[in-house]
């Protein structure tokens, strides 16, 4: 009998364990409603969740009743939480299938005021990427012509980074990267140094040189051993002749 009630003593102790845990019936502190308030506050925020459009969280049912201001909703969401270009903007508003017609006059207006600026996004975006990555024009124009920007503001945004600004961003980083480089440079080194440039868009002429001016700096005497793999590497890297960096 003692046995039982010991048992029973126990049971009690934990059932009253598990209730202060969970909280009280009802409470937003259990696990099932802390789930579902992180999910609202990252719809709120415009924050992605797992299986949902953020963009447009919270909005079913709206888009039918009023399209415009759905639109709108939209738009406000994405752009409080990084610029955005008309072309990605306009990508959401399809998706969650907002009807042209008042997705066209939401971005018209947003363009108006000057909201949306694909000129100014490009600028910064060239601005910040050249400096913060090291990244030449033609790369930057790749990634902004993923983003829809119009071809003639990816040419004028891009047209504003100095080619000498670009010549001496590539040499601070292979200066960088020959620095860290132990003992005599090996022909892996050399190949590592010039598809660094060339992952950031850089012409393979341009990385040979910058690459030789380096090693030379480092080491005059024994420089020119990598010359033998400067072909190779370059028939590898070389781009298509036709290639523009400023049409898909």
């Amino acid at each position: 009998m003692a046995t039982k009630r010991r048992a029973a003593g126990r049971a009690a102790a934990a059932s009253s364990d598990d209730t202060a845990a969970a909280g009280p019936v009802g409470d937003a502190a259990g696990p099932a409603s802390l789930i579902g308030a992180a999910s609202d506050d990252a719809r709120a925020g415009g924050g992605l969740v797992t299986g949902s459009d953020p963009a447009g969280a919270g909005l079913a049912g709206q888009t039918e009743r009023d399209p415009e201001e759905t639109a709108r909703q939209i738009c406000l969401r994405m752009l409080a939480t990084a610029p955005k270009t008309r072309a990605q903007l306009a990508g959401a508003l399809r998706r969650r299938g907002v009807p042209d017609e008042a997705a066209e006059a939401v971005l018209e207006r947003f363009a108006d005021v000057k909201l949306i600026d694909d000129a100014m996004f490009a600028s910064a975006w060239v601005e910040s990427r050249h400096y913060s990555r090291g990244l030449s024009g033609r790369a930057l124009a790749a990634e902004l012509r993923q983003r829809g920007v119009p071809a003639d503001e990816i040419r004028a945004a891009v047209d504003g980074l100095d080619p000498e600004q670009e010549v001496a961003t590539a040499r601070s980083l292979v200066a960088r990267r020959v620095e860290s480089i132990r003992g005599q440079p090996t022909p892996a080194d050399v190949r590592r140094l010039i598809g660094m440039l060339a992952r950031k868009g850089y012409p393979p002429a341009l990385a040979f040189r910058l690459t030789r001016e380096a090693l030379e700096q480092r080491d005059k005497h024994q420089a020119a051993a990598w010359l033998e793999f400067g072909d190779e590497v370059g028939e590898f890297l070389e781009p298509a002749a036709d290639s523009d960096p400023f049409e898909a």
